[in-house]
């Protein structure tokens, strides 16, 4: 089952238990996407990012993720050194369910794991032993595995040559971090926006957050065209427009929140001719249609509240 150099291919229908190399290592932005369905009568399945594959002794397990399906269900994560077992992290939400598909996807950070399931955040993990030692990945138990794919990640790669945004203030001209992306951040485009314009935001929400807002205007008038606001206490997506010296009617419709506390994102904000589309880790969220007509005014794009930035531009 394991592919020999290159890029690593889809590994299909995997024989249970499954142990394999992964080729390249894990190095922060790459994705682990793992596809199978439940069996009706499962009791638990592991995913297991291992350094090495021995067995006597046991291999170091540098994130186990564990779903156990007794009484209402748990996934359970936890880090095994020499082997010994460090403290359990668990998690009540259920995503997995028996005799149904799942998705998983494990993306690689810096600093953690960060896990969805069926396009939802599950949990974030945070490293306990260093990325380097992690070459294997053990899938085990009552499961039915029908492809793992190893991706890179989509944003990290684009480096669009020709616009961008340039910064036009820090607050103070102090950065804490000393990086270019301090909050409250305010950007121009290098370019109008149009029809085809993608704004590409990333960052991390902080670990208590109320609420952070992106808003897209115009430098000449105190318009909003577009004002996403999420607010992590009720779980609502705000989203709305500053007109004429007043607030509009706000949209909330979302069917999945998509933020939680600590988590890192990649928000994509494309202009269509009528309206914006938000995607949020790749997965479709909103649309809101043009309010403010004049899209080659709007020019600036400001970012404020309780959320990291790493990276703002556009093309």
């Amino acid at each position: 089952m394991m592919s020999l150099g290159g890029p690593q291919k889809t590994i299909r229908n995997p024989i249970i238990p499954y142990v394999g190399t992964i080729h390249g290592g894990l190095v922060p932005g790459k994705q682990i996407v793992i596809r199978g369905t439940v069996p009706d009568d499962a009791d638990r399945f592991q995913v297991d990012l291992q350094c090495g594959s021995s067995t006597q002794p046991r291999a170091d397990v540098a994130f186990h993720l564990n779903p156990r399906f007794k009484k209402h269900g748990c996934v359970v994560c936890n880090t095994l050194e020499r082997e010994k077992w460090g403290w359990e992290e668990i998690t009540y939400h259920m995503p997995f369910q028996k005799g149904k598909p799942f998705e998983i996807v494990i993306m690689i950070l810096k600093d953690k794991f960060q896990v969805s399931v069926n396009k939802r955040h599950l949990l974030l993990y945070n490293h306990r032993i260093s990325l380097e030692r992690i070459d294997t990945l053990g899938i085990y138990g009552q499961v039915h595995i029908e492809t793992i794919d190893f991706v890179s990640n989509s944003l990290q790669g684009s480096q669009p040559s020709s616009l961008g945004i340039t910064k036009i203030n820090t607050e103070n001209g102090k950065m804490t971090d000393g990086s270019q992306f301090g909050v409250p951040y305010v950007g121009k485009l290098d370019a109008a926006l149009r029809p085809g314009c993608t704004v590409a935001i990333k960052g991390e929400v902080n670990k208590n957050p109320k609420s952070f807002a992106i808003n897209l205007k115009s430098s000449d008038s105190k318009d909003i065209a577009l004002h996403l606001n999420p607010r992590m206490k009720n779980k609502v997506f705000v989203r709305n427009s500053y007109l004429h010296d007043s607030w509009g009617e706000e949209e909330k419709e979302v069917d999945d929140f998509p933020f939680s506390p600590g988590m890192y994102f990649e928000l994509i904000i494309f202009c269509d001719a009528h309206q914006f589309k938000v995607a949020v880790n790749g997965v479709h969220t909103l649309e809101y249609k043009h309010r403010f007509k004049q899209l080659e005014k709007i020019n600036i794009v400001e970012i404020t509240g309780d959320v990291q930035l790493l990276d703002v531009r556009s093309w």
